[in-house]
């Protein structure tokens, strides 16, 4: 059974829960950033999908081998999510949990992964929460848009090269963004992701 932590009861919240009550049998996938650099994942540790919708990542996070914990306030994703790990019988705790009013303690997990969502003022916690070493995944929208993908809404799409500036106390190894050139009708187009790792201790 989901864990239920804070809850937040508002219009938004109430709209997300209805998106994933009509998502049906639809299957999560992990993001991009995650799936395509799945081998820079740690063999062990705890790992958390923060925001994590209907569980795509914290499904491949369990399949690595990770104790991971799936965090979204939309009961119904979560109770998906549940659904689907006991199908494909991986263990992981799903927990009904606003992450921005409850984040996640300083130093307690091994990797984190955010896709699809932004607050930026989330942004630093989500570097503290992050033990020495640990990996920062993240993926969202941009509001340069080649493709039309994403939220209209620009305090959710990202600048220019903005993750880079919102997770500047990270060692970056992974970055990607397209912007708006060359030939926009392939490639990896209204997105950007980053990988950071938080240095050891004995090196900050």
């Amino acid at each position: 059974m989901a864990t239920v932590g804070f809850l937040v009861t508002d219009r938004k919240q109430q709209k997300w829960e209805h998106r994933y009550r009509q998502a049906g049998a639809e299957l999560p996938e992990a993001a991009a950033v995650l799936a395509e650099n799945r081998h820079l994942l740690p063999a062990r540790g705890r790992a958390l999908d923060l925001a994590c919708g209907l569980g795509g990542n914290a499904l491949l996070l369990a399949a690595a081998g990770l104790e991971t914990e799936g965090w979204d306030y939309a009961a119904p994703a979560i109770a998906a999510l549940e659904t689907e790990a006991a199908r494909v019988r991986l263990p992981l705790r799903a927990v009904v949990r606003d992450a921005v009013a409850r984040p996640p303690e300083p130093a307690s997990f091994d990797v984190i992964v955010v896709s699809r969502f932004l607050e930026r003022a989330l942004c630093p916690v989500l570097m503290q929460a992050l033990r020495p070493g640990g990996l920062l995944f993240y993926q969202t929208f941009t509001r340069l848009k080649v493709q039309g993908l994403g939220p209209r809404n620009p305090d959710f799409l990202l600048e220019s090269n903005e993750l880079l500036r919102l997770f500047a106390g990270l060692r970056v190894l992974v970055y990607r963004e397209e912007h708006d050139c060359g030939e926009t009708s392939a490639g990896w187009r209204d997105q950007a992701m980053l990988i950071g790792q938080r240095l050891p201790s004995d090196r900050e």
